[in-house]
């Protein structure tokens, strides 16, 4: 485990956990469509999660790309995830992507993992500097990340394709000061 609070704890993703992250994927699909299509679109059944499972286990071995399981401390199931992705070893830095189910919404989950999860990228893996692209609307996101004290950085312009648009992002940033 990598953090455990009063409700939930964080985890690497394991091959157990495939139910409980399709259920997460498939209630919350029109919740994650717009800005994780790729993670829902690879999680809408037992299987495929299974897969999505041993890849990302994989990549993390690897040192590719860090996935993240929020779980629910009663159930164990699945909550959400973090996901430390674009890791640029030579300029050490990488970009966080997240998401949360409904369900476990406001309760300040989201907030204390990525407190969490920029230590471990800090202090663990020796990253300097922390991204996080968020669309203007995404009012949840934009808190969770200043909370975690990131910092708008600019707009980055047509930079996230949604469908067949493309769309402006906001860039948060927070580099790490030793």
């Amino acid at each position: 485990m990598i953090s455990v609070f009063e409700t939930f704890y964080i985890d690497t993703l394991k091959p157990e956990d495939a139910l409980s992250l399709s259920s997460l994927m498939i209630r919350n699909g029109k919740r994650f469509q717009e800005y994780l299509p790729k993670t829902l679109a690879a999680n809408l059944s037992e299987s495929a999660s299974k897969d999505y499972i041993q890849k990302k286990l994989s990549e993390f071995e690897n040192k590719v790309e860090f996935t993240f399981a929020i779980k629910d401390k009663d159930t164990h199931n699945v909550a959400g995830l973090v996901i430390l992705k674009n890791i640029d070893w030579v300029k050490k830095q990488g970009e966080f992507a997240y998401c949360l189910g409904r369900k476990f919404s406001g309760k300040g989950w989201m907030s204390q993992s990525m407190e969490s999860l920029k230590e471990y990228a800090f202090l663990n893996l020796g990253l300097n500097r922390l991204q996080i692209l968020i669309h203007k609307t995404n009012i949840s996101s934009i808190n969770v990340a200043k909370r975690a004290g990131f910092s708008w950085s600019e707009t980055l312009e047509n930079e996230y394709v949604s469908g067949k648009s493309t769309l402006d992002m906001e860039l948060y940033e927070l580099a790490h000061e030793r």
